[in-house]
């Protein structure tokens, strides 16, 4: 099926790549099986094209033979051509296409701390591409480089040149991967996944910088992704593809508002949107007890840092500043905020895993006022899904091992009543009994934080936190994990600890809502009174950033952040510290961090609307 169904725009704009009966297989022991199928489309100067579907419907693989990266000899291309202008890279020998990538296409790829060297700096790397497709000389290259630190709008890019991938956050190795990408303004980038994992205020930074560099320059854009709010403030024409094959083809507008296949139907009926707070299902208990299952008082959490060639602590990192709320039992209670705000961290301190101040009472209960035994059984009333399912679970350890482990470790039943407790928790979470005996490489990514959730369920706990549970998922499997943790809910009484920062998800599943940002609590109340009236500056641009599943949709202006984010690190001496976000008009919000006498401001930040 062929995807070349122009628009307006792209209809008067040179074509720059054509990929015509794309077919990409695998040998197997039977023989070949295909992977990607008689994939048809072109792609023209300034266009954006939307590759969608969920996870193994072959859009990354698509890309990587685009890109003449498939793992040879198992994977390669059986059928069909790839043209970048002239030239069919298909038949290209590895040395030239070595030379084309960067220089006239280019790739994002969706994890950027595992596409950037560790050992070396950002500028090495930066001026390493530079050079190996150009003849500038090497103070040139790191010119070029700076320059395109510049134009992805990246904080301090002198300094960013000396550091390593680790010592940036995930917004920032995301800008430099796009500057890497865009440094030689190849004519196609292909963006695979570039926000799937990115806080929704970062998320919406990167969108507006692709955009603004696709202005500039003219780049043809091919974007990969699973999220149909990106791909709708984003793309011109989609391809919906399943199993390897194009489901449908059409513009952008006509997949929204008359969507043909099922398929796709189902798809963009799993989209979370915002204002559509009726996904909460009225049957979900709204506090009918009224006992407090989780309360937390002042509850600090600050971690040294030691310098100096004694290694004294200098400063401390704030990661959280004297938090309090309670969690009412079954309620879902969401913690949502950017990544660093100390969500995570409040988490961990809830179960003990991060030493804290102030008081933290689990069903009237401390664990400070426990011995070892009394914490030990405590620890049965709360439970965690984490956001990697499979960095969760023991990859040597059969799943119904690991779901009736929590069983084994507080001795609660014979060998035989854990096994059919595993059994019947396994069914609960939709899955089959005789899938008891596999390991967790043998499950999608969905069937495993299922696992995870049966696991959490396995002791029956008062409390489940789940921290970024669905965050990486499909929309779909995303969709059926919510239904399924609102079902769970309403059959066990179970409080939910929801810690997101997807805010079209949360304003779907909570009760109540709290929003963080830099380790403190800026603004909490009701979904309601959250979403619908929020009050806080901060808030209002997390709500504000959330990408529309409507191309129709007309966005206002939406805030950019200038200058540096306040540090959550503060030297010792200066206490703890006190957050000031206002809006002073004209577009512009302006955050403060002022010392603990509030004498003078530690940092700030600024945020404009453009």
């Amino acid at each position: 099926m062929s995807a070349a169904l122009p628009n307006a725009g792209a209809a008067l704009a040179p074509e720059v790549l054509s990929v015509q009966g794309l077919t990409v297989s695998v040998r197997t022991g039977n023989g070949d099986r295909a992977l990607v199928e008689n994939l048809s489309f072109t792609l023209h100067r300034g266009e954006t094209l939307a590759i969608a579907g969920e996870s193994g419907s072959g859009k990354s693989i698509t890309s990587l033979a685009i890109m003449g990266l498939l793992p040879p000899p198992a994977v390669r291309i059986t059928a069909g051509s790839v043209r970048l202008g002239d030239t069919d890279l298909t038949k290209l020998p590895e040395a030239q296409m070595r030379s084309l990538r960067g220089a006239r296409i280019a790739m994002i790829f969706q994890e950027p701390m595992t596409s950037l060297n560790p050992v070396l700096t950002i500028g090495a790397q930066l001026t390493e591409a530079i050079r190996a497709h150009s003849d500038a000389t090497r103070s040139e290259a790191r010119a070029q480089a700076l320059a395109a630190l510049q134009a992805v709008r990246l904080s301090q890019p002198e300094q960013r040149l000396k550091q390593y991938p680790h010592e940036l956050s995930g917004g920032m190795r995301q800008r430099v991967m796009i500057a890497m990408a865009l440094a030689l303004r190849p004519e196609v980038l292909i963006a695979d996944e570039p926000t799937t994992a990115l806080d929704v205020t970062v998320q919406r930074e990167v969108l507006d910088l692709l955009r603004d560099l696709q202005r500039e320059f003219g780049t043809a854009i091919i974007l990969i992704t699973h999220d149909m709010g990106v791909v709708a403030e984003m793309a011109d024409r989609v391809i919906v593809m399943k199993a390897g094959q194009v489901v449908e083809a059409a513009t952008t507008r006509d997949i929204f508002v008359a969507p043909q296949m099922p398929y796709t139907q189902n798809l963009l009926a799993a989209v979370p949107r915002m204002g559509n707070g009726s996904r909460v299902s009225s049957d979900v208990p709204r506090d009918r007890s009224g006992e407090t299952i989780a309360r937390l008082r002042d509850v600090v959490v600050r971690f040294p840092l030691k310098g100096g060639i004694l290694g004294r602590t200098t400063a401390h990192v704030h990661a959280v500043e004297h938090v309090s709320f309670d969690i009412r039992r079954g309620e879902t209670f969401a913690l949502v905020g950017e990544s660093g705000c100390g969500k995570s961290t409040i988490a961990k301190a809830i179960v003990g895993l991060a030493p804290h101040q102030g008081r933290i009472e689990i069903a009237g209960q401390s664990f400070s006022d426990l011995d070892a035994a009394g914490q030990k059984a405590l620890r049965r009333r709360v439970q965690i899904v984490f956001q990697d399912p499979m960095a969760a679970l023991d990859p040597r350890m059969t799943v119904g091992a690991l779901i009736a482990e929590p069983l084994v470790i507080h001795r609660l039943g014979s060998a035989a009543e854990q096994r059919a407790r595993a059994s019947e928790l396994m069914q609960r979470v939709g899955l089959t009994d005789d899938q008891l005996n596999r390991y967790p490489h043998e499950f999608s990514g969905g069937q495993r934080q299922r696992i995870c959730i049966a696991r959490a369920l396995a002791l029956q706990p008062d409390l489940i936190i789940a921290d970024e549970s669905v965050s990486a998922l499909d929309v779909s499997v995303q969709a059926r994990v919510l239904e399924l943790l609102q079902t769970l809910q309403r059959e066990y009484g179970v409080a939910f600890l929801f810690i997101s920062h997807d805010m079209a998800v949360v304003e779907n599943i909570s009760d109540r809502v709290a929003v963080m940002y830099l380790g403190q609590i800026v603004e909490t109340g009701s979904r309601a009174q959250v979403f619908g009236n929020p009050q806080h500056a901060y808030t209002q641009r997390l709500i504000e950033a959330v990408p529309v599943p409507d191309p129709s949709h007309i966005r206002a202006a939406s805030p950019r952040l200038a200058g540096d984010v306040p540090s959550p690190v503060h030297t010792l001496g200066q206490g703890p510290a006190r957050l000031v976000m206002v809006d002073v008009g004209d577009g512009h919000l302006v955050a403060r961090l002022y010392d603990g006498a509030e004498k003078h401001c530690l940092s700030s930040a600024n945020f404009r609307r453009e």
